[in-house]
């Protein structure tokens, strides 16, 4: 089963989805930015060294992403602790 993790802080309203194991600790050598018309939002997607796609921000999250996702998130703001 794939390992994917989620972070959430509702302070900033900032989730972030990656997909790398984490014991590798990839850093993200690229970030492209993408802000669809008619989102109202932003995402960014990360890829390392190697071109591959290690992690999604996603900005003004709680109306892009479900809610079950983010109760279900690690939280790194205050609420979550």
């Amino acid at each position: 089963m794939a390992d994917v993790r989620v972070t959430y802080d509702e302070s900033a309203n900032a989730a972030y989805v990656s997909f790398t194991e984490p014991q590798s600790r990839r850093k993200s050598a690229h970030m492209y930015a993408c802000d669809p018309v008619g989102v109202d939002g932003m995402i960014n997607l990360d890829f390392d060294e190697q071109g591959r796609l290690i992690g999604i921000e996603v900005l003004a999250a709680a109306s892009k992403l479900p809610e079950y996702l983010l109760q279900s998130a690690e939280r790194l703001d205050s609420e979550g602790h």
